[in-house]
């Protein structure tokens, strides 16, 4: 998105972006400066995000401020939006996220807690501390990250496909919420992307979606469209079970996550 004066002035001059260092919200961020946002980068990374706000005030003459934060933990939540105080935040880009997947019963308990934290704890926590600047300020955006796995359980991806279920109905509620208060809020739900995600949840995926289009078109819908589905393999997918009943829905999208998930079988 080339620098326009018009999205500066509703969503600028500073947007938050967290799990800027990778995949999706350091695209997200690139797609933000292009556009003249001044940009503060939250992720668990402080070598990767120095590098990348270098490259931004080089490449956009923007401005950068880099915060080094584990968002499972909430004092580090809280330090986003406290060492953010002193600026004019017009944007919340709530990218950090992390899945798991296999079977549930052999999950780990501390890393299906830490992603409850990360998906869902720390999404609300900055939706309200920011939401609560931008109502009083009377303009501004919140960008939140759902998943295609989302609208149904997903058998093999159970936790993480309500994490994501969670953010999807947290964003449509604040969308009509916030609307009449100037505050856009958009839900983006994207299908596979190729990023590190899927190495870390331990899936296979096939068909994904480059970073890229997720966040030109997740960036290009804020303020027009309450829910998003960037890429192809979201939108098929989101349309030709739109109508299905909902049994059968679960059963598709697990057998689909069942698909990326069975080279794991027998390995724990």
């Amino acid at each position: 998105m080339k620098a326009n004066s018009t999205f500066r002035y509703q969503y600028g001059p500073w947007a938050v972006v967290t799990g800027a260092s990778s995949g999706i919200g350091l695209a997200i961020a690139k797609e933000l400066a292009e556009a003249g946002l001044d940009l503060v980068l939250v992720a668990r990374r402080g070598a990767e995000l120095k590098q990348l706000a270098a490259e931004l005030e080089t490449s956009h003459g923007v401005k950068t401020r880099v915060l080094s934060a584990d968002l499972s933990t909430r004092n580090e939540v809280q330090q986003v939006e406290e060492e953010t105080r002193g600026l004019d935040i017009g944007l919340l880009v709530a990218a950090a996220g992390f899945g798991t997947s296999g079977n549930f019963i052999d999950a780990n308990l501390e890393d299906e807690l830490s992603m409850l934290n990360v998906n869902c704890r720390a999404v609300m926590e900055l939706s309200l501390l920011f939401g609560r600047r931008l109502v009083q300020r009377g303009r501004g955006g919140i960008i939140l990250f759902g998943s295609l796995v989302g609208y149904q359980g997903t058998a093999h991806a159970a936790h993480y496909a309500a994490t994501k279920a969670y953010v999807q109905t947290f964003a449509e509620g604040l969308h009509a919420e916030l609307g009449p208060k100037g505050v856009d809020v958009l839900a983006s739900a994207p299908g596979p992307v190729l990023s590190g995600f899927g190495e870390r949840a331990r899936m296979k995926m096939g068909l994904a979606e480059k970073p890229e289009r997720v966040a030109r078109v997740t960036v290009a819908a804020l303020g027009k469209r309450m829910t998003v589905t960037p890429g192809v393999v979201s939108k098929f997918l989101t349309w030709s079970l739109m109508t299905a009943p909902r049994g059968l829905r679960v059963r598709i999208m697990g057998q689909i996550m069942g698909g990326m998930t069975r080279h794991q079988d027998g390995v724990r």
